[in-house]
């Protein structure tokens, strides 16, 4: 076969192109810190690439799930504390009240103003919102719990009104506490009715307006039972968010090894690849200078 000096510059010309090529691509992968620049320069790297950041990416929603619920929840934990605050402050206030030979009937009449204080107190606090929702309404988080007199303005079925978040692949978890099972002592909410706690509260302000000294007694018991029935329900908000907090933090783990394996399988080893452009221009000016020597030649120089 004979070699042309044309089939030598093609030749030559093509050699350089693809040195140009490989040039192109470290810059790039030096430029972008990446490997590949679309998915057919190694299908494999873009398909582990793909599930990396799909991995990335339910993880980081499962944070911002953890954190919403552990918000939530820390706010009803605070809300729990006050009403157990209230609880302690009336009972104080009962035991004192109690005590017919200090107290007289106008004593009691005062005291009775607190508690109606007391009581509004917890009614507020029953209507609790986070970012616009009612932290104790069940399912109907755009509706208020109480109304202004303390009984239920909507119905809440306890037992099956519980929000879930999903905080990670087939685990979720319980963020509010309906009502009903704080206010009625685990039963549920009807509209219109109303609740033990206020209930105790009411029969506490009628004792107390009307001077009946045993009544006032007896609500001790009663006051005792309410501040059983939050401490109750606080712990349980406790261990909810003692569960957060360690999905939080197996989270933050999975995060940084997901981020780390996506980082080994897209980025690219900066050092090496400086290397491998400065190789790849001395390979081109070399093969500049054998094409320089190949394309010179001319009939002058034949004939010599």
């Amino acid at each position: 076969m004979r070699i042309t000096n044309n089939m030598l510059i093609n030749n030559m010309i093509g050699y350089i192109n693809n040195n140009l090529g490989r040039m192109e691509k470290y810059q790039y992968q030096y430029a972008t810190g990446k490997k590949i620049q679309v998915p057919s320069d190694d299908p494999v790297v873009a398909a582990r690439a793909l599930k990396l950041r799909t991995d990335v990416a339910e993880v980081a929603q499962y944070r911002r799930n953890v954190e919403d619920a552990t918000s939530w929840l820390e706010l009803t934990e605070d809300a729990l504390a006050s009403i157990g605050d209230i609880l302690q402050r009336a009972r104080e206030l009962a035991v004192d009240a109690a005590n017919s030979g200090v107290k007289t009937p106008e004593d009691l009449k005062k005291i009775a103003e607190e508690i109606k204080q007391l009581k509004s107190q917890i009614v507020h606090i029953g209507n609790t919102t986070y970012s616009g929702r009612y932290i104790f309404s069940g399912y109907k988080t755009d509706k208020k719990l109480l109304n202004d007199d303390g009984t239920f303005a909507i119905d809440i079925d306890t037992g099956r009104e519980s929000i879930y978040y999903e905080i990670g692949i087939g685990d979720d978890i319980n963020i509010n506490v309906p009502g009903g099972d704080l206010f009625n002592d685990g039963g549920d909410a009807t509209a219109g009715s109303t609740g033990k706690l206020i209930a105790d509260f009411d029969k506490y302000i009628a004792a107390l307006e009307s001077g009946d000294y045993d009544a006032v007694r007896a609500i001790i018991n009663d006051l005792d039972d309410d501040m059983d029935t939050v401490l109750r329900v606080r712990a349980d908000v406790g261990a909810r968010i003692n569960r957060l907090e360690l999905t939080s933090n197996r989270l933050e783990a999975d995060n940084l090894n997901f981020n780390k394996l996506m980082s080994l399988n897209e980025d690219v080893d900066l050092a090496e690849i400086a290397i491998k452009i400065k190789n790849e221009e001395n390979v081109y000016r070399a093969s500049l200078a054998v094409g320089a020597r190949i394309i010179t030649p001319s009939l002058v120089d034949f004939l010599r």
